[in-house]
């Protein structure tokens, strides 16, 4: 099963660059990672069906390799007046010194996922996962059917089995180390807290899918450990970040290499749901705060003009700089330099390991 995954998806290697929202996933990132025989993901999480519809069309302009989707599957919210203006009355300083304004409206919360799920069913690439929850069946199927190779994502043993459930072809399984978001949907983030040396092979043995390793895997080593550990695949976001090709903001991209292993941390500060980034004054300032804060995506809208701001002025104590907790692995090259060394790393411990 371990090289079946790379082979049905028609890859050279079973490795593949996360799909991180919000910018650091470039057509180009995607498109130079796929054409070193790995397997490009678009972030689509924030994007409109239009952006995304723009996405898809630009990468395929770029590669005739298969390269995928990813969707923020979504949750109940209910809208938390209270809890909006507690934040921005704690954010009021950062805007001050940023020189804005307090939006007094935010527009659309959440994105529009029934017309990004229309998009890839029209556009049908290669793969498309999710994260956040899990695609109905009726949806999966939909999305087979038009042929694309649907992936779920699990941060425990429970969801893996429920995502297989739902007919899904693979499952990430997203260690505790992972940079971005927390992919949690079954139970609360304290409890789905598991490391990938011990996720992986549990949700390995529990499902019959191909399980997909990811969380601080940064180098030859990390890709050799999954495979040992029964990985179909592993999924790679944080080393893709400090490549020439990423979107990721200057101040993000020299943050990471050298960074140490305890520079990161678990923040809802910037969008209400629980993710891994380097620490800073904005993550800080909320860290030992006893007021709730909205949940996601209220509070991702509402401080979505801070992090534009801060990174018009260059001001990383203001950004969301998403990244694991091995971040300080990271190299800045060209993507495809990246996937060769990452290659050769693997197979210099295990042959054809990858």
């Amino acid at each position: 099963m371990q090289h079946a995954l790379a082979a049905r998806l028609n890859l050279d290697h079973g490795l593949i660059q996360a799909p991180m929202a919000g910018g650091p996933t470039t057509p180009a990132l995607v498109a130079a990672v796929s054409n070193a025989g790995g397997l490009g993901c678009i972030g689509a999480g924030y994007l409109s069906p239009a952006s995304l519809e723009a996405a898809i069309g630009a990468v395929r302009s770029a590669t005739g390799r298969a390269f995928g989707v990813n969707l923020f599957v979504p949750g109940a919210y209910t809208p938390n007046p209270g809890r909006v203006a507690r934040a921005n009355r704690r954010m009021a300083d950062f805007r001050s010194e940023l020189g804005i304004e307090t939006p007094s409206e935010v527009g659309p919360v959440a994105p529009d996922f029934e017309g990004q799920f229309e998009v890839l069913v029209d556009a049908a690439p290669a793969v498309v996962s999710t994260t956040f929850g899990a695609l109905a069946p009726e949806r999966v199927s939909r999305l087979q059917y038009a042929g694309c190779f649907v992936i779920g994502t699990a941060t425990t043993v429970a969801e893996a089995r429920y995502l297989e459930t739902t007919g899904v072809d693979a499952v990430v399984a997203q260690g505790f180390e992972a940079g971005g978001h927390r992919g949690s949907f079954l139970d609360n983030f304290e409890r789905s807290a598991v490391g990938t040396l011990a996720l992986v092979p549990q949700i390995v043995d529990a499902i019959a899918r191909p399980v997909i390793a990811s969380g601080g895997i940064m180098d030859g080593r990390g890709i050799a450990a999954a495979h040992c550990l029964g990985a179909a695949a592993v999924q790679m976001g944080t080393a893709f970040l400090a490549t020439e090709e990423s979107g990721a903001k200057p101040e993000h991209k020299a943050a990471l290499p050298g960074a140490a292993d305890t520079a990161t941390t678990l923040t809802a500060a910037f969008s209400g749901k629980p993710a891994r980034g380097l620490r800073n004054r904005f993550i800080e300032t909320f860290e030992h705060s006893d007021d709730a804060l909205p949940d996601y995506p209220e509070q991702n809208a509402w401080t979505k003009d801070i992090r534009a701001a801060a990174a018009r002025q260059s001001r990383p104590e203001f950004l969301s700089m998403w990244a694991g907790q091995a971040a300080g692995l990271a190299r800045a090259m060209p993507a495809s330099e990246l996937v060769a060394a990452l290659v050769a790393e693997a197979r210099a411990l295990i042959p054809d390991c990858i």
